[in-house]
């Protein structure tokens, strides 16, 4: 018996196949456990930057040394934890997920050919 689905036909079972294998499961599980508290995290920080800046002008405009003040350091901190969770995500990526990612999609090519 031939099969007569169509090239697209295929290839979208072949993916749906994999959406529902364990190994994808388990990297989307992987990968939701580090994405969304780290997500959590930095909206919690972001937040209390936000409200300290509206609600505590007082402690927000102390002066740390010389036009600096707590705001400045808090605003600069933003952009330095996005660049740390930046570096984190990828480091954890390369060791966490890349390498399964890399076995999956192997498999999963491996059966076009």
């Amino acid at each position: 018996m031939s099969d007569t689905r169509s090239a697209g036909d295929r290839n979208l079972t072949t993916y749906r196949d994999v959406q529902l294998s364990p190994d994808f499961s388990e990297l989307r599980r992987r990968f939701r456990r580090f994405v969304f508290p780290m997500t959590a995290l930095f909206l919690v920080w972001y937040f209390v930057y936000v409200l300290l800046a509206d609600y505590a002008h007082g402690f927000m405009s102390h002066k740390v040394g010389g036009n600096i003040t707590v705001a400045l350091l808090f605003g600069l901190g933003q952009f330095v934890s996005t660049f740390a969770i930046t570096l984190a995500y990828v480091r954890w990526a390369d060791r966490r997920i890349d390498p399964d990612a890399k076995k999956l999609r192997e498999q999963i090519e491996g059966e076009e050919q």
